[in-house]
């Protein structure tokens, strides 16, 4: 495995990498699956206990490249680099090891000469705050990629409620883990479209700076009702259900269990890990997966980890805090345009949204763990990989 895991990594660099993109597994499923295609079709698939015992042992590493197509002609390459966190342990006990991975993963991308690189997942939540804690940098640039996922999440819940006969403006918009940096963009967004919204998070102090910049804000779109703001610790606390829910927490597992909400409520669930607990009940809530899009133009990955690196019911589906970097390097736009914590706006949401769409980085299809809540539609990726 070391051997075959650490080819892509030790290759001579190019001068053409354009973006790296730093992720890690949310399941032991999905971990087994990299370290088996590491591994090679020549040796058997690893006992689940034995994957347990290896992967925290497992440096972080590139492990393949991805070339990205877009539908104007240009064309990006990267790498993608593994941290390999385990998947049990994201909790906080395991802060420092796992902000010494990302950085690992960050030495790798920079060694390699990406000139932009998006961190996935936890990597995001580890540094959004603090950006100081990665390595000197040289000409190798960095974005949470959280702009462009809360770009995808606001289309969702616009789409989503006109499936469902929805009217935004009615209603009770509940976001939880609304102070981290995907939570405050989508309350930036979503607020002056909703009657109400619920600001859920663990820090009271934030939660009330963050209802005070939203009121900013509305005196300062004219074209904004005055919404009504609640904040709360405790889900319990709100004085209405809401019909409209966001769930990016940054919980370790996925355990969020929602049970002041309206029966039929819209439900996104845009964590990574998911945020939701599998034994939620909501039989008649409307789930999905949130901060997806669908790179039109085709993506390949080099050894194929198509459908491991990117598990989805659907083609070249990638959570846009990875796609934010692929758009940026397709717009030879070299720069960090996602760093920190509460700087995303409507503007800047509107901005990456372009940038995407100029190179067919678009909205995936909606889904839950159940499968398709719609059609694929027809994908010039599919067309492009035939051809």
């Amino acid at each position: 495995m070391d051997h075959s895991a650490a080819g892509v990594a030790t290759r001579p660099q190019t001068p053409d990498i354009d973006f790296a993109l730093i992720g890690h597994q949310e399941s032991w499923r999905a971990a087994a699956d990299v370290i088996g295609v590491l591994r090679g079709p020549d040796h058997t698939p690893l006992p689940d206990d034995e994957i347990k015992d290896i992967l925290p042992w497992i440096p972080p590493r590139a492990v393949c490249h991805v070339d990205v197509a877009s539908t104007n002609g240009a064309r990006a390459r990267g790498i993608y680099i593994d941290s390999f966190i385990p998947p049990d342990r994201l909790g906080a006990a395991y802060v420092h090891e796992n902000i010494a991975r990302v950085r690992k993963a960050a030495a790798c991308a920079i060694k390699a000469g990406a000139k932009i690189v998006s961190l996935g997942g936890f990597s995001s939540i580890l540094i959004e705050g603090n950006f100081d804690q990665l390595p000197e940098r040289r000409d190798t640039v960095f974005t949470t990629g959280n702009t462009l996922t809360v770009a995808f999440i606001v289309q969702a819940i616009k789409k989503m409620c006109a499936l469902e006969g929805r009217d935004l403006r009615k209603s009770t918009l509940l976001i939880v883990g609304a102070t981290g940096d995907v939570g405050s963009g989508c309350a930036r967004c979503l607020a002056p479209l909703v009657k109400r919204v619920l600001l859920n998070a663990r820090n009271l102090d934030r939660l009330r700076k963050l209802a005070v910049d939203l009121r900013c804000d509305e005196r300062n779109d004219h074209e904004a009702d005055r919404v009504q703001l609640e904040v709360a610790t405790d889900l319990q606390q709100f004085s209405a259900p809401a019909d409209v829910v966001i769930c990016a927490a940054s919980l370790p597992t996925p355990s969020l269990l929602l049970d002041c909400i309206a029966p039929d409520a819209i439900i996104c669930d845009a964590g990574y890990p998911k945020n939701l607990s599998p034994s939620a009940d909501m039989p008649e809530a409307k789930v999905f997966f949130g901060g997806l899009g669908q790179i039109t133009g085709g993506m390949r990955f080099a050894p194929d980890f198509n459908g491991i690196l990117n598990r989805h019911p659907f083609p070249d589906v990638v959570h846009g805090c990875l796609l934010e970097g692929m758009a940026l390097a397709l717009e030879r736009r070299f720069e960090p345009f996602s760093q920190g914590r509460g700087f995303i706006t409507k503007q800047r949401v509107n901005e990456i949204e372009k940038i995407a769409s100029r190179h067919g980085i678009h909205l995936a299809p909606l889904y839950n763990a159940d499968g398709p809540l719609e059609y694929e539609l027809p994908c010039v990726g599919a067309q492009h990989r035939a051809n």
